[in-house]
């Protein structure tokens, strides 16, 4: 596998440092040409991988300030949870595989249509259930092409993010994509993964995600149960 630019590297190592607590929400990261200097690189490397950070939701950028820490995400990838009743960020998001890795064959991706080579590679097809406190919120089946995905079913994602598996091992990165939203109820699975009774209110949402690679798409479909939560996100 090739080896990370710089930038990535330096985004890396801070996201790392963010999330395990050493720069905590509010703190100040080092100015740009202490980054620079600590880690070996130019200042417009340091710039990227910094602007990355605010892309992804770890820092604020303020004018005569520096770079301040905002906290570790909590979300879906390019999804996040907002609370109605009190701060998210309190909370412990989990995730639980409960249909573990596989190879399958596809014909379509829930309601997008696929290209010949995806339909001639198969996909890696898999189920997560994400929980907020203990309280199941997100039940996710994800689809990825079986291409350039070396050893994923063996891969142990719990309580791993799929964005960070895919940036660190495979060097994917999600750039864009289109979503379909849509409301139902919860038939008898989503009723048993969420622990609601019939009828109850259910966010849907059908997902292709673009990313860095040509003609490497994300599948996925995500039902959402938002009764204390709303989502918020950008493509």
């Amino acid at each position: 596998m090739a080896e990370l630019p710089e930038h990535k590297k330096l985004y890396e190592a801070l996201r790392r440092l963010i999330s395990d607590g050493v720069y905590a929400e509010g703190d100040l990261l080092p100015s740009e040409n202490e980054l620079s200097s600590v880690h070996g690189v130019a200042r417009h490397t340091v710039r990227k991988a910094l602007d990355r950070l605010v892309v992804d939701g770890y820092i604020l950028k303020h004018q005569g300030k520096g770079s301040v820490v905002k906290g570790v995400p909590k979300g879906i990838g390019i999804l996040s949870l907002m609370s109605t009743t009190s701060a998210v960020g309190d909370n412990i998001l989990t995730t639980k595989i409960i249909g573990r890795p596989e190879v399958r064959a596809w014909k379509e991706a829930f309601t997008f249509e696929l290209s010949d080579v995806e339909k001639e590679v198969g996909c890696i097809y898999f189920e997560r259930l994400r929980s907020l406190n203990g309280k199941p919120v997100f039940y996710d089946i994800t689809m990825l092409p079986n291409l350039n995905f070396p050893r994923f079913t063996s891969l142990n994602l719990e309580n791993k993010s799929l964005f960070d598996v895919l940036r660190t091992k495979y060097q994917i990165e999600v750039t864009g994509g289109v979503q379909q939203i849509f409301a139902i109820k919860a038939d008898a699975k989503l009723q048993e993964h969420f622990r609601v009774r019939p009828g109850h209110p259910v966010l849907r949402l059908n997902r292709k995600l673009n990313t860095n690679k040509m003609g490497v798409y994300i599948y996925s479909q995500v039902f959402c149960i938002t009764d204390e939560l709303g989502l918020s996100g950008t493509f």
